[in-house]
């Protein structure tokens, strides 16, 4: 598979990672073994970025990565974040506190069985915690040789500015979709930087996949009972535009994920969709993107069925992330 880089400080991935938050967070029931299997299907067939982080599972999922990945360790590159608060005593749920930060890291070093954490982000911004010191803090992991490279979850250009000229930042990851344009306004910020960006929930919270069903139809662990793209109003909205992206796809010999995986492809080469899945097939069909070419008509039409988005925003008002 294609390898891009990611800002510049020497980070390379494969063109389409792999996000791993569903198989235990947020999609309904899951299987380690299933979860594992495809885990390392994806490193097979040549993806080499693995996306984790504490908050999937409070841990369980880096020890899923981790187990998963340990016979091809010195092959890939594993992010996992930082920034969330268990306790119930943090305002806003975040708490990116220097000690705390220095705690996560030495779980998630333990959890995921390496002496090195690849990329660590911080998962969202801690309005209580100046960014400068959260970078500071990484820094310290960084110096020390246990973190590579440094990220930013849902950041404003302003935090990604004070970040930066503490401890380069080499990837911004944050929700990018056909349905999720919002983001296209930090691109320019992140270019004139150098950092690269990571796209995740990049198929629409499975909506692009062309198989959503109306929200109250999912098992009642899954995110997509209250997500409004799949709520009455906006589901019906949302699936005439998949059945006009999945005609498109045809024509191309594709699928609708596939085709909305190549557009993200198609908006940079510092741009590393994330796609997560528990299937080994739907895994293969979405690594098959990686081989398809959109040329200006294609991104055109597409532009004309889509020009702003899908319908509905990605997350209710009080879970919003605020961008400063």
């Amino acid at each position: 598979m294609e390898q891009r880089s990611l800002g510049r400080q020497g980070l390379t991935v494969s063109a389409l990672g792999y996000g791993a938050m569903g198989i235990s967070l947020a999609y309904g029931p899951s299987d380690e073994k299933e979860g594992i299997a495809t885990i390392r299907r994806a490193h097979d067939l040549g993806v080499t970025f693995f996306d984790t982080a504490e908050l999937y599972g409070q841990g369980e999922n880096e020890r899923i990565v981790g187990a998963a990945l340990a016979p091809v360790r010195d092959e890939v590159v594993i992010a996992t974040k930082f920034g969330f608060d268990f306790t119930g005593t943090r305002e806003g749920g975040v708490d990116s506190r220097p000690e705390h930060i220095r705690e996560v890291v030495d779980n998630s070093l333990r959890l995921l069985g390496v002496d090195v954490i690849d990329v660590l982000y911080q998962h969202r911004v801690d309005p209580q915690v100046p960014i400068e010191d959260v970078a500071g803090t990484v820094k310290e992991f960084v110096d020390a040789g246990k973190v590579r490279y440094f990220g930013l979850s849902e950041a404003g250009p302003n935090t990604i500015r004070r970040a930066h000229a503490v401890l380069p930042v080499s990837v911004l990851q944050t929700e990018y979709s056909l349905f999720e344009r919002e983001v296209e306004s930090l691109l320019p910020v992140l270019r004139e930087l150098g950092i690269g960006f990571v796209a995740y929930s990049p198929l629409g919270r499975g909506f692009l996949t062309g198989q959503a069903k109306p929200g109250a139809e999912y098992d009642p662990t899954d995110m997509r009972t209250w997500d409004a793209r799949f709520q009455p109003g906006n589901y019906e909205r949302n699936v005439a535009a998949t059945e006009r992206l999945a005609e498109l796809a045809a024509a191309k010999g594709a699928t609708v994920a596939q085709l909305a995986l190549a557009w993200l492809l198609a908006q940079g080469d510092d741009v590393v969709p994330i796609p997560g899945t528990r299937s080994v097939r739907r895994l293969e069909e979405n690594v098959g993107a990686a081989d398809l070419t959109l040329d200006d008509a294609d991104l055109k039409h597409i532009a004309d069925i889509l020009p702003n988005g899908g319908f509905g925003a990605r997350y209710p008002e009080k879970f919003a992330p605020v961008w400063d």
